[in-house]
C-alpha cells in the first residue's frame, strides 16, 4: 500500500496490479530478485520507470552474499507452497543460525551480556534469515546487511574493551518500515520516482545522509537496523502475501514489516501507523504489536504522506515476538529523553506507577472492558473463538501467578460489557481527515514516474483522476464531530468506574482487532475496529491467540447479520480458506496510558497461556 494513510482501504491483489506490465516485467515482481538473473533490462524503453525498477532489484540482489542466494528451485517450490513459516524457512537454516533466531530479545540480550553471544553472530544469522525471508516473500525495499556486520563489529570491540553493552538493545537486530531514514540505505516510501532521489528530490546531496531521530535513539541504545520493510503493494516488489497463507493478505500498510516478523528475519520491527497499519498485519500473522498514542515516540525526519495532517498524525509502532519485548523496546526508547531533541514528543518518561499493580491489601481485580461486536460487524468464527479463549482465560478461578509479576494474585478478573459510541462515528471521521486533502503528493510521486496506480489506492483517484480536497469549513466540521467523539467516548469510559468493584474505570478493553484474520486480496470490508483508535488516539497492544480452525470455526447455522456490512463480512468467511491462520485480540487503553496497556497486555498473555495448559491436560 502507499504509506501508512491507506491502511483501511481495501487490502487488494497484487496479481491485477501485474496486469498493467509487461510480460517480462510481471514475471520479474512476481518471482522477485531470484527471477533477475532471466530478464533483460534491454527489452525496456530506457527512460521507462520498469528499468528504473530493474536497476534497483539488480542492486539490491548484489547485496546479498552468494552463499546465502536460494536455489532456483527453492524459490519456485515457495511460490506454490502455501504455508512459509515454520518447517519450510526453518529447513533452508543451519543449526547455530537456527538456534539464534529463535531467541526472543531480553534472552538474546542476555546472552550477549554473558559473554555467550557476540553480536556479529546475532546479526549474521538474523541477516541470513532475512535474507532468506526476502527471497521467499519480497520483504526488503532496502539491504543493509553490510552497514549492519559494520555496526556488529563495533559493538564487539566495545565489549571486548569495557565488559559492558552499549545499551539494553545491544546488538539487537531490527527491520524498518521503507519510511524511516537510515544512513547509507535509500528511502523511496515504494514510489519508483523516489529511486535515487532525497523524498523524490534529486541532486541534494542529502541521499543517504538523513536519519530519522527514532533511528538515530535506536542506533544509541545498541538496536542494528538490517533493512528496510516494504508496503504491502507496490510496483517495485509486487506484492507481499501471509507466509502463513500465501493465499491471504499480509495486512497492510505495513505487511512488509509484518510478514518479516512472521517468518523471523528480525528480533522486532518498526513501522507506522494512522488506521491500523501497525496492528492487522501484527493481527494477521500471529506476532505482537503496540501502537502508542501521539507523541509518545518521535516521528521526527520519517517520510510521510500528508505530512501536513497534524489533527490524527501517523505514529511509529512496534512489532515483536512477545509483549516483554515491547515493553523493552518502548521503555528503551523513552530513556533516551526524545522530547529534547523532537518538540513534537512529550516529555513523558516511562512511568512505572502507571502499570496495572495488584493491591495486594484491596487485592483489586484488573478490570476489562470486554467487546466481542461492536454492533455493526460480527467478527468470523476464529476470532470470536479466540476472544471467548481470553473471556475464560481472564475469568478461570484457577488463574496462576504471573511468573513475570509476581505482586498479581490469582483471582477471577472482573470483564464488564463494553457497549461504547458506535464506530460509525470513527468511521465517518477518519477517512475525511487522513484523506481531505485529496492526498497531492501520493498523486504527484506516481505521476512522476509513470507507474501505474496500485489497487489498493484507486479509490483515492477515481477515474484515475486527482481528486479535489475537502474545502475547509466542511474539513473543520469534521473535526469538530471526532471533538465530540473523543469526549462523548472518554465520558462513557469514565462511567464504567461505577460498574467496578474498586470504583476506578475499566483499566482497559479487550476486542477485535478486524472481524476476521487474514483475507485474500481485495477483499477487505470493514476497518472500524482499528480506525477508532487512531480518531481517538488511543494506544494498544495485539496479542497472537490460536489459529483458525475448518473443524471448530463454523458459522453458526442461526446468525443473524446485524447490518448489510455484518451480512457482507460474514458471507466472505470460508473454513477451508482461512484454516491454520493466526487469530488475534487487541488489547486497548486510552490516550497516553501505554505503561498500564502493557502491563495487563502481559495478563492476558500468562492467563490465556494458563489457561491452555490446564485444557490440554483435561
Amino acid at each position: 500500500m502507499r504509506s501508512s494513510l491507506f491502511a483501511n482501504i481495501s487490502l487488494t491483489t497484487g496479481l491485477s496490479l501485474l496486469v498493467c506490465l509487461s510480460f517480462s516485467v510481471a514475471l520479474m515482481l512476481q518471482y522477485g530478485v531470484g527471477f533477475l538473473t532471466q530478464f533483460s533490462v534491454k527489452s525496456v524503453h530506457p527512460q521507462s520507470w520498469q528499468q528504473v525498477v530493474a536497476a534497483k532489484l539488480q542492486r539490491d540482489n548484489d547485496k546479498i552474499p552468494v552463499d546465502w542466494r536460494l536455489d532456483s528451485n527453492i524459490i519456485a517450490r515457495a511460490k506454490t507452497t502455501k504455508r512459509l513459516t515454520g518447517d519450510f524457512i526453518e529447513s533452508l537454516l543451519d543449526s547455530h543460525s537456527m538456534a539464534i533466531t529463535s531467541l526472543d530479545i531480553p534472552d538474546l540480550v542476555a546472552f550477549m551480556e554473558n559473554g555467550t553471544l557476540t553480536a556479529v553472530q546475532v546479526i549474521t544469522a538474523f541477516c541470513k534469515r532475512a535474507a532468506f525471508a526476502h527471497q521467499l516473500s519480497n520483504l526488503l525495499l532496502e539491504i543493509g546487511f553490510d552497514i549492519a556486520l559494520a555496526r556488529a563489529r563495533e559493538l564487539d570491540a566495545h565489549f571486548a574493551a569495557h565488559k559492558t553493552l552499549v545499551g539494553p538493545l545491544h546488538g539487537i537486530p531490527l527491520t524498518m518500515k521503507d519510511q524511516f531514514h537510515i544512513k547509507g540505505l535509500e528511502t523511496s516510501m515504494a514510489y519508483v520516482s523516489w529511486i535515487g532521489t532525497f523524498e523524490g528530490k534529486k541532486g541534494t546531496g542529502m541521499e543517504k545522509h538523513v536519519e530519522s531521530e527514532l533511528v538515530r535513539e535506536l542506533y544509541s541504545l545498541g538496536a542494528v537496523p538490517i533493512g528496510k520493510a516494504p508496503e504491502t503493494n507496490n510496483n517495485i516488489l509486487g506484492y507481499t502475501f501471509n507466509p502463513h497463507n500465501q493465499n491471504l493478505s499480509s495486512g497492510g500498510s505495513s505487511g512488509g514489516e509484518g510478514a518479516m516478523q512472521a517468518l523471523g528475519g528480525s528480533a522486532f520491527g518498526i513501522a507506522t501507523d494512522i488506521g491500523g497499519s501497525v496492528s492487522m498485519p501484527a493481527a494477521y500473522q500471529g506476532v505482537y504489536s503496540m501502537k502508542p498514542s501521539a507523541g509518545r515516540l518521535s516521528f521526527r525526519d520519517v517520510a510521510n504522506t500528508g505530512r501536513g495532517q497534524e489533527v490524527m498524525p501517523t505514529v511509529a509502532g512496534i512489532m515483536a515476538h512477545s509483549v516483554a519485548s515491547l515493553r523493552l523496546v518502548f521503555k528503551s526508547l523513552l530513556s533516551t529523553e526524545p522530547w529534547t531533541r523532537d518538540p513534537y514528543t512529550l516529555p513523558i518518561p516511562w512511568r512505572s506507577d502507571n502499570e496495572y499493580q495488584n493491591d495486594n491489601q484491596s487485592n483489586r481485580k484488573p478490570a476489562f472492558g470486554f467487546m466481542p461486536n461492536d454492533g455493526i460487524v460480527v467478527p468470523h468464527p476464529p476470532v470470536a473463538r479466540a476472544l471467548q479463549i481470553v473471556r475464560q482465560a481472564l475469568t478461570d478461578a484457577d488463574f496462576e501467578r504471573n511468573s513475570l509479576n509476581p505482586n498479581i494474585l490469582p483471582y477471577v478478573s472482573e470483564l464488564l460489557d463494553w457497549l461504547p459510541p458506535s464506530n460509525n462515528h470513527s468511521s465517518e471521521i477518519h477517512g475525511p481527515i487522513a484523506r481531505g486533502d485529496g492526498c497531492p503528493d501520493v498523486w504527484e510521486a506516481i505521476q512522476q514516474s509513470g507507474e501505474p496506480i496500485v489497487p489498493e489506492i484507486e479509490n483515492v483517484f477515481p477515474g484515475g483522476k486527482r481528486r479535489p480536497p475537502i474545502p475547509l469549513p466542511e474539513y473543520e466540521q469534521v473535526v469538530l464531530k471526532m471533538n465530540d467523539y473523543r469526549w462523548e467516548y472518554n465520558d462513557y469510559w469514565q462511567s464504567s468506574a461505577g460498574k467496578t468493584s474498586s470504583g476506578r474505570p475499566v483499566d482497559v478493553v479487550i476486542a477485535p482487532v478486524t472481524p476476521h484474520t487474514a483475507i485474500p486480496p481485495g477483499k477487505f470490508i470493514y476497518s472500524a475496529y482499528t480506525d477508532a483508535l487512531n480518531v481517538l488516539d488511543f494506544c494498544n497492544v495485539v496479542i497472537p491467540i490460536t489459529f483458525a480452525d475448518k473443524n471448530q470455526d463454523t458459522v453458526d447455522p442461526n446468525f443473524q447479520p446485524l447490518t448489510d456490512k455484518d451480512r457482507q463480512n460474514m458471507a466472505s468467511y470460508d473454513p477451508e480458506l482461512f484454516d491454520g491462520t493466526p487469530a488475534a485480540i487487541q488489547v486497548f487503553g486510552r490516550r497516553l496510558d501505554e505503561e498500564r496497556v502493557l502491563s495487563v497486555a502481559q495478563i492476558v498473555v500468562d492467563a490465556v497461556a494458563a489457561w491452555k495448559r490446564k485444557h490440554s491436560q483435561q
